[in-house]
């Protein structure tokens, strides 16, 4: 099979790598692409927010199976447009992809399937929004109502932070992202990421993991994409599994459904759980970034069969086959992220880094220029390890990681602290 994967990080990165394991896959493209993808697959130029010019590509390079890596694409429509032509796609449709597009659209949903959430309130005027955050006090939670890359929420400990959050975002410092806002309760608990295949009617679990959104150890410092991330996540035991699955997800695919908007793809649940009990905080359509790079390294080569049968609708003969191991993940980011940093400084030492099965570094914004690997993003590189208990998972990641030579970057120390 000739396989097209679009986007151009660690999440990409990784299901490629994982991809290219399956004796199925022939040919493999990514579009962009980064300096670790090219290594194992031919990266192309397109752009991938315009559906037609991604359909065209696929054609003329005969391709028969479509893995849509981030979010935007599926906003734009990308996935319908290639469905229209004709081609096997693993993503949802712009109208399902709401479902992380849009904050109020997911709140709605939320209500009207009865699924636990945080109370909220939407807005589109500043000074309503600003009075709301005074009358209701802190800590708050305020969201840019669009696609923000995964920075548009401040958790604000005071009235003061959130205040200040609201002028962000309607002042445009999220861009059209921000036009909206919900303000939502704060949920205390601890964090988790579940992950599930639908194929508009089966529900197939395919893991766990928990991220750490803040910049610095301690989980100190602004919210991030991502700097590390490990699976599967203790917190998720069997019974609250069991729970996020009946009074959350099942409800929320039925809803979709009965709306004429079925959803197709990966629907990555954020949960937050405290006292047994998991409540939704965000759904996203795609891989989490860096939590994609923990599943795939547990995964392996029946993903591209899972993703397959999802795109098909055959998810109901489908089973997971896990292994009794532990993946863990750190993300090395450019000295500033996520605020300004510098681009282009050079990266040493890659090339002696392992790569099997139970290591490998994930590039994420990478690019080469005249035999070196430079940073041009803000998270660069991703450093993972797979080992038969978190603890040598951890050991092995970090044993990389000081092993590369990047006086620009830095990393967090403390990746999987909660469960270790």
């Amino acid at each position: 099979m000739n396989i097209l994967i679009l986007g151009s990080g660690g999440r990409e990165h990784s299901l490629a790598w994982a991809i290219k394991q399956n004796p199925k896959c022939d040919r493999l493209l990514v579009a962009p692409g980064n300096a670790g993808i090219a290594a194992i697959a031919e990266c192309a130029d397109i752009n991938i927010l315009d559906g037609g010019a991604v359909a065209t590509f696929a054609e003329e390079n005969a391709i028969d199976f479509v893995v849509v890596g981030p979010e935007a694409p599926l906003a734009a429509g990308v996935a319908d447009r290639l469905r229209a032509a004709g081609l096997s796609v693993f993503g949802p449709s712009q109208d399902a992809a709401q479902l992380e597009a849009s904050k109020s659209f997911t709140k709605a949903i939320c209500d009207a399937a009865g699924a636990p959430t945080a109370a909220y309130a939407h807005f589109t005027d500043a000074e309503a929004a600003r009075a709301y955050i005074r009358k209701q006090g802190a800590p708050i939670v305020v969201k840019a109502d669009g696609l923000a890359a995964g920075k548009g929420v401040i958790v604000a400990m005071s009235e003061d932070e959130a205040l200040s959050a609201i002028d962000d975002m309607f002042d445009g410092s999220f861009g059209d992202a921000g036009a909206e806002v919900v303000i939502e309760e704060f949920m205390e608990g601890e964090e988790a990421s579940f992950f599930v295949l639908c194929d508009g009617k089966t529900i197939l679990p395919i893991g766990t993991a928990q991220d750490h959104k803040r910049a610095y150890d301690g989980d100190t410092g602004p919210n991030t994409g991502g700097m590390g991330a490990y699976s599967p996540a203790p917190v998720m035991t069997d019974e609250i599994t069991r729970k996020a699955l009946t009074e959350i997800v099942e409800p929320t695919m039925a809803e979709m459904a009965k709306r004429g908007t079925p959803f197709q793809g990966v629907l990555f649940c954020g949960l937050m759980i405290q006292n047994g009990q998991p409540r939704l905080v965000e759904y996203n359509v795609r891989f989490g970034d860096p939590e994609c790079q923990v599943l795939m390294m547990r995964l392996g080569g029946q993903v591209l069969d899972l993703l397959q049968a999802c795109a098909d609708g055959r998810l109901q003969e489908c089973q997971v086959n896990w292994a009794d191991d532990y993946a863990l993940t750190i993300v090395m980011a450019s000295k500033g992220y996520p605020g300004t940093y510098e681009k282009g400084t050079v990266i040493e030492r890659l090339d002696q880094q392992p790569e099997d099965s139970s290591h490998m570094v994930f590039h994420a914004g990478t690019t080469e220029k005249q035999g070196k690997i430079t940073a041009t993003g803000g998270r660069v590189l991703n450093i993972a390890a797979r080992g038969t208990t978190l603890a040598e998972a951890h050991e092995r990641a970090y044993a990389m990681a000081q092993s590369i030579v990047w006086d620009a970057g830095f990393y967090r120390s403390d990746i999987g602290w909660r469960a270790l």
